[in-house]
């Protein structure tokens, strides 16, 4: 029954995930958790993210705007090994706090920017892929964390969903392969994280239509929703956990 559930909640979240880009973790980290316990369900989802980000990468792969993925991918890959690495001497709590809060703020710094006409260039992209690396290193889920990089960088619909995927999976590949080097992904481990992210696959496929009808005004309106309930869902974890 456990295992279906997963795979349940893993189907929807594939459908939302593939909608707004991001937010697989979110719903699904709770659940494994619960399931298989906090300390296995890192790892899970880190090999889950990998298949995830991978399935909207080929849904969205003529939209992709590869020169962006670059410059956030590199700096973020090499800083999620660090991030990785430290993730069992640095307390999660705090860093959660902190990226709820960046997340709540970034909706009306997100709408400052746009009304200002203020767009983010390829440096920026570069700079926020390694501090947003490096934190998804260190913690389960900082997903949504990149949506306000790539939508200030001018993406949105398809091409955002794309090239977001593609800095993902850089980054949680990164991840992953450091916690295969330091014994922390187990064969059982590795299996529950290719189930997983199967359902998530399937998911993000079956939102490709959602996304085509979306326009582009409604879609950032989701996106802010997003960013709220996430923010707000990482204070709340954070402050409960405290």
């Amino acid at each position: 029954m456990g295992l279906l559930f997963v795979l349940g909640v893993g189907l929807i979240a594939g459908v939302v995930s593939g909608i707004i880009g991001t937010g697989s973790s979110i719903m699904l980290v709770p659940v494994l958790a619960f399931v298989y316990g906090p300390k296995e369900a890192v790892p899970i989802m880190a090999v889950a993210a990998v298949m995830a980000n991978a399935s909207r990468i080929l849904a969205w792969w003529r939209e992709v705007d590869w020169r962006a993925f670059a410059a956030y991918a590199g700096p973020g890959a090499l800083a999620a090994v660090a991030g990785a690495r430290t993730l069992l001497v640095l307390p999660p709590r705090g860093v959660d706090l902190a990226i709820g809060a960046f997340l709540v703020s970034m909706v009306p710094a997100r709408r400052w920017l746009g009304a200002h006409l203020l767009r983010l260039n390829l440096w920026h992209l570069a700079t926020a892929g390694a501090v947003i690396g490096f934190l998804t290193g260190i913690v389960v889920s900082t997903g949504p964390i990149s949506v306000p990089v790539f939508v200030g960088y001018g993406l949105a619909k398809g091409a955002f969903i794309g090239t977001e995927a593609a800095g993902s999976l850089a980054v949680y590949a990164s991840k992953t392969l450091t916690f295969q080097e330091a014994g922390a992904l187990p064969s059982s481990t590795l299996l529950k994280g290719l189930v997983v992210g199967t359902s998530l696959m399937i998911g993000a496929f079956l939102a490709k239509p959602f996304v085509l009808r979306l326009s582009p005004d409604v879609f950032r309106y989701v996106m802010d929703g997003l960013m709220l309930a996430s923010g707000a869902s990482m204070i709340w974890s954070a402050a409960s956990a405290s």
